[in-house]
């Protein structure tokens, strides 16, 4: 049963890996904003005096490229519902779920595929830092265990957004919450700034935001080397992609109704 899972699983996420291969498009457009945010904010912010007070002995462009990185997977990852709906009206969607495969495994497929897209981003992020001079730290597992944390949270993402799809059911709808969502993430967690910075109500809302280990656990593998609370942000990250694919298993079959 477990290896008919995983084998489903992988089917379809390399079924979805290859509409990437025939069509890079979206993937290069939606790395315009995220190098906007590290070539132009990244830069004015590090000419600011005193800043670092704030960020530790690390210029203003260092400290925001995990948050930026971490950014580029949300943006990809929260409009994978899209798809979903796309395939719901086409009639591709209704035909993976009469296959005798498990709902999960459709859906953890479906996530997979939603990694290579953000593995794409957080690996042209990370080429950009590095063709503008950011000095981040350079060891073989901490460049695995990024790109281990970047598949979760892709996973994670996209299963919140597969979620949503099957409630709001259009592409409209997604397009309009998915704007919604991404932002506020963003903002409230310790991409651009740190939590110490927020008012108490929005360092509160930091906690329950994925995000915040995501940007934690990246910027302590890449940047800073304390790795502290790598555990508590990976085990809380875990959390949410396991919590999120159980829900999208349930839910995904609405969309169709």
């Amino acid at each position: 049963m477990f290896r008919e899972f995983i084998s489903s699983s992988l089917t379809i996420a390399e079924m979805e890996a290859r509409k990437i291969r025939h069509d890079s498009t979206e993937l290069w457009t939606r790395l315009v904003q995220p190098a906007l945010w590290l070539l132009l904010f990244g830069t004015v912010f590090s000419a600011i005096k005193g800043i670092t007070q704030f960020i530790g002995n690390f210029t203003y462009t260092q400290f925001i490229t995990p948050g930026v990185l971490a950014q580029s997977v949300l943006f990809v990852a929260i409009f994978y519902g899209i798809t979903v709906v796309w395939e719901r009206d086409t009639g591709i969607l209704s035909k993976l779920l009469s296959t005798p495969s498990p709902r999960s495994s459709i859906i953890v497929g479906k996530a997979l595929s939603a990694s290579v897209r953000g593995l794409f981003q957080a690996v042209m992020i990370f080429a950009l830092a590095l063709i503008i001079g950011v000095n981040l730290r350079f060891d073989p597992l901490d460049e695995l265990g990024v790109l281990a944390v970047i598949v979760v949270f892709a996973m994670c993402v996209s299963s919140l957004s597969m979620i949503l799809a099957s409630f709001l059911k259009t592409r409209d709808r997604m397009m309009g919450i998915g704007q919604a969502i991404t932002m506020p993430l963003f903002f409230a967690s310790n991409a651009i700034y740190p939590i110490s910075l927020m008012p108490s109500w929005l360092q509160f809302i930091s906690k329950f935001n994925p995000l915040s280990y995501v940007v934690d656990a990246v910027r302590a593998m890449l940047l800073t080397g304390d790795y502290s609370n790598l555990l508590v942000d990976i085990a809380v990250l875990v959390a949410f992609t396991v919590l999120f694919l159980a829900i999208a298993s349930v839910t995904i079959r609405r969309i169709i109704e």
